[in-house]
């Protein structure tokens, strides 16, 4: 009978229990904490573990803008997203084009460096060495030796005097002076020298055949002289260029 009256007890205390606790209105926390709370609990390290690192952030979001950026352009340009590729497509066309045609920009030199780089040639030998180039269809090295034998061949006719560190610019200058009605073409000839030997542009047969022109005529015309000495020989150094 005890046993029997315990168990009922023990059962009414905890309908009693269960009663209260359905009755008392639930916990509830303010916003503004529970945020506070929940912005300190996710930046706990464990939960970062996985996060991508701050590259891949940064490649994520410049894809994310080239693909907005295509987009946007797609819809600007008729035919969507096909006319756009053909677009650029075209556009990287002309580019090459204009790049093969010309060549690397040239980046004008503070100083260009000398004509003559090793010893000295007569002007004969320059032109057999262009000549050589020329048969293989290497213009550059064409252009460049057919230059030189028209400054060695001037310093041998001394119309120029003989100086090692001159540049093709100067040579063309100073023989103008003695041979104006050529000075147009000294200087374009100069320019070709300078572009392929250091604007990386590359010779063409044209551009040979002009130069070696200009030296042929060179060779048939008298110099204008006024009284400026290039009418002299300098004393002693007309051998050096053999």
């Amino acid at each position: 009978m005890d046993k029997a009256l315990r168990i009922a007890l023990h059962t009414r205390g905890a309908v009693l229990a269960q009663s209260r606790s359905a009755a008392e209105p639930p916990v509830t926390v303010p916003r503004d904490p529970a945020r506070e709370a929940a912005q300190r609990e996710l930046s706990k390290p464990m939960y970062h573990e996985h996060d991508p690192g701050l590259l891949q952030r940064a490649l994520n979001a410049f894809w994310n803008w080239i693909g907005k950026l295509f987009d946007s352009a797609s819809v600007a340009t008729p035919g969507g997203g096909v006319g756009l590729i053909v677009v650029i497509v075209a556009v990287l066309a002309v580019l090459g084009a204009l790049w093969w045609r010309l060549g690397t920009p040239r980046r004008e030199p503070t100083s260009s460096a000398a004509l003559f780089d090793d010893r000295p040639r007569s002007a004969a030998e320059h032109r057999a060495a262009a000549e050589a180039h020329a048969a293989q269809d290497h213009w550059n090295q064409a252009v460049q030796e057919r230059m030189r034998a028209i400054v060695r061949s001037l310093e041998e006719r001394a119309l120029l005097d003989i100086r090692p560190g001159r540049t093709a610019d100067e040579a063309a200058a100073e023989a103008g002076r003695a041979l104006p009605a050529h000075t147009d073409r000294l200087r374009a000839a100069a320019r070709d020298f300078d572009d392929v030997t250091y604007g990386g542009r590359r010779a063409t047969e044209a551009a040979y055949h002009r130069i070696a022109e200009l030296d042929r005529d060179l060779e048939r015309t008298r110099p204008q002289l006024a009284g400026t000495g290039h009418g002299k020989a300098p004393t002693g150094h007309q051998g050096a260029a053999g």
